[in-house]
This record gives structure tokens, C-alpha cells and sequence, in this order.
């Protein structure tokens, strides 16, 4: 067979209007990629949640509920809980937001890093995730 007789065989057998499929496997995942990108993504969590308690904690504050609850705990005779509420002040909620958030950076890093080593020992064993990937 020529090469002129191949080509046009191709691109008989090679149409562009018909879809093109491509199995592949994720045979492998960079564990030091992996903790590089949680690390970011955990980090950017933790900012999105001290950032969330601030508006929450304003909108309560606007809505005057921990002045209501101090009314409420003084009007049932409650008064030494009333010490409690240091507790509900914007600093002490905001430290409280971010010492959450530093954990959360920790133990999200160290479990996706750990996924991504557990998943590179599973696929030794197995061979992957098979993902058919389609070009339309």
C-alpha cells in the first residue's frame, strides 16, 4: 500500500465529525504536588471562614441578639453567666476562627498528603482510575 493509499484510508477511518474517545489511567499522584495544593486550598478555606464568622458575628451584633441574651439571662436571675459572654466578643470569636482555621490547614494537609500516598500504594496493587475521555 502506498503512502497516498494510507493517508486516505486515515482519514476515512479518522472523521472528524465522529467523536474521539481516549482511555486513560491515573496511575500515580504526586504526593508533594498533592500537599502543595491542599495546603493552598486549606489556607484559602481558613481565610473564607474567619472572613464568615466576622460577617456572621457583625449581622448578630446588628440584630442586637447578645444584648438580648444578657437581658434575658439578668431578667432570670442568671447573672453569673452573663461572664460567659466575654467569650461571644468579636476578638475572642475572631481567635477563636482562626486557631479552627490553623488546625484545619494541618490535619487537611497531612490527610490529602497521606490520601494521595495511600492511593500511589492502591494503584501499584490495582493499576488506577480508568477515565474515558471523549473529544466531541
Amino acid at each position: 500500500m502506498s503512502d497516498s493509499q494510507r493517508t486516505d484510508v486515515v482519514d476515512q477511518e479518522w472523521n472528524e465529525d465522529t467523536p474521539h474517545q481516549v482511555m486513560l489511567a491515573v496511575a500515580r499522584v504526586d504526593p508533594w504536588t498533592v500537599m502543595k495544593v491542599s495546603f493552598l486550598l486549606s489556607v484559602a478555606f481558613a481565610i473564607a471562614g474567619v472572613v464568615a464568622t466576622i460577617v456572621i458575628w457583625l449581622m448578630l451584633d446588628g440584630m442586637h441578639v447578645f444584648s438580648d441574651i444578657e437581658q434575658f439571662l439578668v431578667s432570670i436571675g442568671a447573672e453569673s453567666f452573663v461572664g460567659l459572654l466575654d467569650y461571644a466578643r468579636l476578638p475572642q470569636v475572631i481567635s477563636m476562627a482562626t486557631l479552627a482555621g490553623v488546625v484545619n490547614i494541618v490535619i487537611l494537609t497531612a490527610l490529602a498528603t497521606l490520601g494521595a500516598l495511600v492511593y500511589n500504594l492502591i494503584t501499584a496493587l490495582v493499576g488506577g482510575i480508568r477515565v474515558t475521555l471523549m473529544d466531541e
